[in-house]
């Protein structure tokens, strides 16, 4: 895609050019450095458990019928098993997680079988994906803009950038989502490209390989489809709302893609109900000033994230506050040079990329209420659209020759500040056994260690089995539990009351501890009319105490 301001663009200033190789190198080391160190979570453990090949519905039948169990038999779910094989990790995802395609899944099974099932393992496949990004993303510069510039700025924004650097030290398939969708976006415009030639095989093999790139995006992440929505808005748009030869085209290379994904659509049609069940919470109401906050958390992490959340004291919060309006002030700008300054195609390529999954994500937000636009990762297309245009005023203000001392100095401390900012906020997240992302989980790490310094200790709880699994790498070998595991993507236990059952404790431990993150008012209640145990709190997490000791 030929750019009208290709004349006087690149430029080749050592200092920069240091700068940038210097910035990715920080970034592989930010992704590789401490990759077990961040609580293994929720979802994660969830992601265990699919390579696994159990189901949640299992896991909750045996533990259940289970009087006491040991960390052993709790790990035995988060490792491959030579009895279940790629069937039954396909199996585990099409009953209870549909929202999530078996690819991701697959690969990392095969990776774990061949580098074991340590938290280091897991991670450093997402780790590895992530660098497949820096090409991709720079071979997308190449094809917008003809500008090699463009694409140096560009990766090295996405190397420190703290949004990239958190998912890809996270055991699930959102690297590989961000992989596919910049695979798909270039194999889209190569397409159009040889769509103009004569060549019929050419054009045939050019829309087969972005079939092939958008099939591989829906089997990652079922979002991709706004994606692939989104190029079909780009070619109706630039052929000016006309059904052209490159939309017929389009149209043939989408089906099939879809053709090969009917395998999941009919899992996502006859289990539609588990959307209910594992996305319901993005239908709970959130208050607009909450909104507002994640929101603007979430526009400003691919750029700088130091966690900044409602704990935060006002003073730190007015700070980075106005940092976030500097920030979407140079964004909106950003988008308007673009607008300005570039192609017609090569802005309209962009404005769809952010505005189509933005749009789908926000707008049922604000008609019908709930909390799918705060998820960041939804937005993970919108994101690369921004350090797009971010990308390219930087380069275009950088290497204009008629721009003067001053503002090339301007532009050369924008360029820093955003690369120093990407830098400090992964130094600042770098140590951390919890950030934002991870908030369900932030507190399990320190249950573990309260739990593991009693000589005898018994965990009874009823928490959900990701819950259990994610304490399960934090406690010793001495540590043994009594569970009542609820579910999560299962429906067994569904109807059992929501109070703690502290009826049968086993005795002979010196001391019992009662686990429960996120415990419902409910239940609660039922634990402060406990009548056989004295009940005392003894660690208040994130979200409120998930931690009691039970004394006679």
């Amino acid at each position: 895609m030929k750019n009208k301001f290709v004349r006087n663009w690149d430029f080749n200033p050592t200092g920069l050019r240091v700068l940038i190789i210097v910035v990715l190198l920080l970034g592989i080391f930010f992704r590789f450095g401490n990759l077990d160190k961040k609580v293994y979570w929720f979802d994660e453990a969830f992601t265990s458990l699919r390579l696994s090949g159990y189901t949640e519905a299992e896991v909750v039948q045996q533990l259940s019928q289970t009087p006491m169990v040991g960390v052993e038999d709790l790990q035995k779910y988060q490792r491959i098993n030579p009895d279940k094989g790629l069937k039954d990790t396909i199996i585990s995802l099409a009953l209870e997680d549909i929202q999530h395609p078996p690819l991701y899944y697959l690969i990392a099974r095969f990776w774990m079988q061949l580098f074991g099932n340590s938290i280091t393992a897991s991670r450093s496949l997402t780790a590895l994906i992530s660098l497949l990004a820096l090409p991709c993303l720079y071979w997308l510069c190449l094809e917008l803009f003809n500008s090699s510039s463009v694409g140096w700025i560009a990766i090295a924004l996405m190397a420190v950038s703290p949004f990239h650097v958190l998912y890809a030290q996270e055991a699930r398939e959102y690297s590989l989502w961000t992989v596919t969708i910049l695979l798909s976006s270039v194999a889209f415009l190569k397409a159009l490209q040889f769509n103009k030639k004569k060549s019929i095989t050419r054009k045939v093999s050019a829309w087969g390989i972005y079939a092939a790139t958008v099939s591989l995006g829906l089997y990652t992440f079922p979002f991709s489809a706004l994606v692939t929505f989104g190029h079909g808005v780009y070619i109706w748009i630039v052929g000016r709302f006309r059904f052209t030869q490159a939309l017929s085209a389009y149209s043939l290379a989408v089906l099939s893609s879809f053709i090969t994904f009917i395998p999941w659509i009919l899992v996502l049609i006859n289990r539609s109900s588990q959307f209910d069940k594992t996305l319901g919470w993005t239908n709970l109401a959130m208050s607009r000033l909450a909104w507002i906050r994640i929101w603007s958390r979430s526009i400003s992490c691919s750029f700088i994230d130091f966690n900044v959340d409602s704990r935060t004291p006002w003073g730190i919060s007015l700070v980075f506050g106005v940092l976030f309006l500097l920030l979407f002030t140079l964004i909106c700008y950003a988008i308007y040079f673009l607008i300005r300054t570039s192609s017609k195609p090569t802005w309209l390529f962009i404005i769809t990329l952010i505005a189509v999954t933005g749009l789908a994500v926000v707008l049922p937000d604000l008609i019908i209420g709930g909390r799918r636009s705060t998820t960041a990762r939804y937005l993970i297309p919108c994101f690369l659209g921004i350090q797009l245009a971010i990308a390219y005023l930087l380069a275009k203000k950088l290497s204009l020759i008629n721009l003067n001392f001053r503002k090339k100095k301007l532009w050369q401390s924008v360029a820093i500040a955003l690369f120093l900012g990407g830098v400090l906020s992964c130094i600042a997240s770098y140590p951390a056994e919890g950030w934002w992302h991870k908030s369900m989980s932030y507190s399990i790490p320190q249950a573990g260690r309260i739990i593991n310094q009693a000589s005898q200790p018994l965990v009874v709880s009823d928490a959900s089995v990701a819950d259990l699994l994610s304490l399960s790498y934090y406690l010793e070998p001495k540590v043994k539990l009594q569970l009542e595991p609820r579910c999560y993507t299962c429906h067994i236990n569904s109807q059992v009351e929501d109070k703690p059952n502290l009826s049968n404790v086993t005795e002979g431990f010196n001391e019992i501890f009662l686990f429960k993150p996120r415990p419902s008012a409910a239940w609660l209640q039922a634990l402060n009319q406990e009548q056989n145990y004295t009940v005392q709190p003894l660690y208040k997490g994130e979200n409120g105490v998930l931690l009691w000791k039970l004394t006679r």
